[in-house]
């Protein structure tokens, strides 16, 4: 009986997480360069993030299907096919790098590794889509968005998943809290959930 009382908390708790980010990305989305009006920011991927540390990377892999899914088909449709997959191949390697390590170190140290290798995964393949979508995408010659790699790219994915990232971090603890079943064991069965902001 605990267990599916467990089971059904961390389901709802996964689906609650998904509407909010689907309701982030439609209430907060703009550019950040002029160059690239396309590429806006959205704190989407923030609820996500907290769902990959509270559940493990493989939650947040779903966490991220389900949600690009929603977003594809709502309020983000204009993107189309393309842009679900893009969604998918970015917050999905940084729920997987960030998720595994942070799995392993539970501490406050091992939240920031984690945050930060997912920041630079998650860069470095959204470089990689750039390259092979964005000329599809926006019908542009590949030439010109490789030109745009380094002034643009680059640091809009550096600064949308680092700022993520960071309230991520700040924002793990009480949501982690909130998540407890009454008898004060994390649904991701782990009393240390919230030492993300106490261990050094």
């Amino acid at each position: 009986m605990h267990a599916t009382n467990s089971s059904l908390r961390k389901l709802t708790a996964m689906g609650l997480l998904v509407a909010l980010s689907v309701l982030l990305i439609w209430q907060i989305h703009f550019p950040i360069f002029p160059a690239a009006p396309w590429m806006e920011y959205d704190p989407a991927d923030i609820p996500i993030f907290i769902g990959t540390f509270l559940f493990g990377p493989a939650a947040g892999l779903l966490l991220t299907v389900v949600a690009a899914a929603i977003q594809a088909v709502t309020v983000s449709a204009s993107a189309g096919p393309i842009g679900f997959l893009m969604h998918v191949f970015a917050t999905g390697s940084f729920c997987l790098v960030a998720g595994n390590i942070y799995r392993t170190h539970k501490t406050h140290k091992g939240a920031i590794l984690a945050l930060a290798a997912g920041v630079a995964v998650m860069t470095v393949t959204m470089m990689i889509w750039n390259i092979i979508f964005t000329p599809i995408f926006m019908g542009a010659p590949r030439e010109a968005v490789m030109a745009m790699l380094v002034p643009v790219i680059l640091p809009f994915n550096l600064i949308k998943a680092g700022a993520n990232a960071v309230v991520t971090l700040l924002l793990y603890k009480r949501i982690s809290r909130l998540v407890k079943n009454p008898g004060g064991q994390g649904l991701t069965n782990q009393a240390d959930s919230a030492n993300i902001v106490t261990e050094k």
